[in-house]
């Protein structure tokens, strides 16, 4: 009995020690990692530093840092940020269009810093492909990206043209915007944008249509002709879409590949009397549109080119002879004679589609339609990311002028990027506060 005893209450101080010694360590533990000791100002300073990924890992760790890393001010930091340091891109979202438009991946650029010799690591980059979940699938099966601006996508229904949504991939909020005026014979243009004097985000919808459809043979064959236009644009918590009118140019049908100083900017096509290719904008602010002076290159007006923002920059791609690439810069904007070519780039054929090569260069018969290889962005080491074909990525070191095929496992067989960068931000609307 006595044992028993003896054991019982051996038992209890042995709890009492194990216990104390958890409490110590508890305690020893929240002295180490407790953000609470440091001034809530420091804190979000720190956060407002990291990547998007580290800051969803970093909700998961305790419910007061899952408060932190939702604060409002954290994403009102990563918009504040100086031009310099929005200038390269936190990731490349990859919008997977075969064998349906369904599904969105992300490589992430700021977790981790790419080497000079383009990428990093093989080992390193296998980790980089993830894939984000649409919480709206249901709604909205198949999808196209509009556009990419402060962390929030805006995503077009591919099947019907009908549904639009904006959504933070990181955050997975989502918000489906109202239905604007459909024609029954159209084709669109869309934008996505933001303004950083009125603080608004707006949708674009550039309509060209017709009024009487017709099915015959010859239209069939031919692209078709569009003769009336009308542009919708919809404010981010406003209650309905606007028309704006008509425009006089047709624009190529992609949206808008270039946001600079809240203008949206498009390429318009060529037309028969008229065959120069115009650069136009439409400014988010006063809502017209105006005319952009273009590179003086030479054969610009029959060559084909496409727009980018490389370090902030409205750029023009000019594509020349056998897959050749000039990417002409404005330094300053608007301005005309601040245009600089910047790069020269080769012609470069990557690994993975040389296989479906009959004779060299056969790839670049196609390049009027823009898409055999675009100017992405320009990462923190100076180096271009370039997609070929739609099916690979490549790195272009501008000082030694070599490439470099990027292989990330788990990357899409077909697939668009868009330069994304990632935040916690969210729309700050009038339904928000009800």
């Amino acid at each position: 009995m006595e044992m028993d005893c003896e054991q019982r209450v051996f038992k209890r101080n042995k709890l009492e020690d194990n216990h104390d010694h958890d409490h110590q360590h508890q305690h020893q533990h929240q002295q180490t990692t407790g953000m609470e000791i440091l001034p809530r100002e420091i804190v979000l300073d720190i956060l407002s530093r990291l990547p998007i990924t580290s800051l969803v890992q970093f909700k998961f760790v305790c419910r007061g840092w899952r408060a932190l890393a939702q604060d409002p001010v954290i994403a009102n930091l990563h918009l504040s940020k100086k031009p310099e340091e929005q200038n390269h891109p936190s990731c490349l979202i990859l919008h997977c269009d075969f064998p349906i438009r369904n599904q969105l991946h992300f490589i992430d650029f700021s977790a981790q810093e790419t080497s000079n010799n383009g990428g990093g690591s093989e080992e390193n980059q296998k980790n980089k492909v993830k894939k984000f979940h649409t919480p709206f699938q249901e709604k909205m099966p198949e999808f196209d990206v509009v556009g990419s601006c402060n962390g929030l996508l805006c995503l077009s229904d591919s099947l019907y043209n009908d549904s639009l949504y904006i959504y933070n991939p990181f955050t997975r909020d989502y918000l489906e915007l109202p239905k604007s005026l459909q024609y029954p014979d159209q084709e669109v243009v869309f934008g996505f944008g933001f303004h950083p004097k009125t603080r608004q985000y707006k949708v674009i919808k550039i309509v060209y249509y017709r009024k009487n459809c017709s099915s015959s043979s010859n239209q069939r064959n031919r692209r078709l002709i569009y003769p009336r236009s009308d542009v919708q644009i919809y404010t981010l918590g406003s209650p309905a879409w606007r028309s704006l009118g008509k425009v006089t140019n047709q624009f190529v049908r992609r949206p808008s590949e270039a946001l600079v100083n809240g203008r949206l900017h498009w390429v318009t096509r060529p037309r028969r009397y008229s065959p120069a290719r115009r650069i136009v904008s439409l400014d988010i602010d006063d809502e017209q549109f105006r005319e952009v002076p273009k590179p003086d290159c030479g054969g610009l007006n029959r060559c084909n080119f496409h727009l980018a923002v490389l370090r902030g920059c409205l750029s023009a791609a000019v594509y020349g002879n056998y897959g050749k690439l000039e990417i002409w810069v404005m330094k300053e904007y608007d301005m005309n004679e601040s245009w600089v070519k910047e790069f020269n780039i080769g012609a470069y054929i990557p690994k993975g589609i040389k296989q479906n090569l009959d004779r060299p260069f056969k790839i670049f018969k196609n390049a009027v339609n823009g898409r055999v290889v675009r100017v992405l962005c320009v990462l923190e080491n100076s180096e271009i990311i370039l997609e070929y074909k739609s099916r690979v990525l490549v790195s272009f070191n501008p000082k030694n002028g070599k490439f470099k095929d990027l292989m990330f496992k788990g990357i899409p067989n077909w697939f668009q990027s868009i330069v994304h960068h990632g935040s916690f931000n969210w729309i700050d609307t009038p339904h928000d506060h009800m």
